[in-house]
């Protein structure tokens, strides 16, 4: 199986010491989001946790750890954009990330690295023109760290509206020029641009459509061939290989303006303050009488030599 720790909150950048305990101990309780009073256990072991799936925008504070992980497989997905503090608030400069990133990568490996260039929105400070230029010159810094940028364009949900009044859609036109000029850009460095959630309308431009964390992606971090069970994506567009995700909503610390996991900023700053590393729960401690109910868990790896 793979465990997620990056589509609810940013668990490198803001709860690594966490993370960290609870490898040590071997397991990790999660509330279920939607039935708080649900509560799973998932064992921390190589034996059945296949890898374990990283989406960060600060990988630093992980980094010091990076030993304590290498009895698993890893990947990460690293989000770098160029954006500023007044819509990633609490995000380092990107050229802090990129070195970050880069010394991820020596410790991995570049297959076990991606990029993602995401959510991309247009207005008059980031303008078309800009990401094109921000875009070529993190490619020239992140060449031969990492095979693979993800891009996506700004999606309107109602807490990104709600976060993010101005913000508007990207047109067609302005999608088909980003996919264009990123795809040739990335072909200078070695970096192909697939896209996440977009349909295909891009893959005229060459831009790979298959998806992001897809099965290829963790087999050729693991080395190995996977049996993955048929779940129902989130999204009809989605592709991703969905694994147990042990993280929180409202509780990233970034306060990103376009984010689609956090309410509100208030919710955020209470569940930060209940959070307790030594905690098996991200947020808070378990609470009398609940009851703790173990996941099943299996190996996905099917056995079969391969030549990753």
């Amino acid at each position: 199986m793979i465990i997620n720790t990056g589509m609810r909150t940013d668990i490198p950048a803001f709860y690594a010491p966490w993370l960290r305990n609870r490898i040590r101990e071997g397991y990790v309780l999660v509330r279920n989001p939607y039935r708080p009073d649900w509560i799973t256990r998932y064992e921390l072991d190589p034996e059945v946790v296949d890898c374990i799936a990283f989406c960060t925008k600060n990988p630093e504070p992980m980094l010091p750890y990076i030993g304590e992980l290498q009895r698993f497989h890893q990947y990460w997905f690293v989000t770098i954009t160029p954006y500023g503090r007044d819509v990633e608030p609490n995000v380092p400069p990107k050229e802090t990330v990129m070195q970050s990133f880069i010394r991820l990568s020596e410790a991995l490996g570049s297959h076990c690295v991606g990029w993602r260039y995401d959510p991309i929105f247009i207005d008059r400070t980031y303008t078309l023109e800009r990401h094109i230029r921000d875009f070529t010159q993190m490619c020239r810094t992140l060449a031969g760290y990492t095979s693979v940028c993800v891009i996506s364009f700004i999606d309107l949900y109602e807490k990104v509206k709600r976060n993010f009044p101005q913000a508007r859609t990207v047109t067609q036109q302005e999608r088909f020029a980003i996919g264009k000029a990123f795809v040739e850009i990335g072909r200078q460095y070695g970096i192909t641009v697939k896209s996440c959630a977009e349909g295909t309308e891009l893959a005229a431009f060459g831009v790979d459509c298959s998806g992001c964390m897809t099965q290829e992606t963790f087999e050729t971090a693991i080395g190995s061939n996977l049996q993955v069970p048929r779940k129902k994506s989130q999204r009809t567009e989605c592709a991703c290989v969905l694994g147990t995700d042990i993280g929180a909503y409202d509780t990233c610390g970034h306060l990103c303006r376009y984010c689609y996991a956090n309410y509100n900023y208030e919710n955020v700053r209470r569940n930060m303050q209940m959070h307790d590393p030594n905690s098996p729960l991200l947020v808070g401690h378990l609470q009398e009488g609940e009851v703790i109910h173990p996941a099943q868990q299996e190996s996905w790896i099917d056995g079969q030599l391969s030549f990753f």
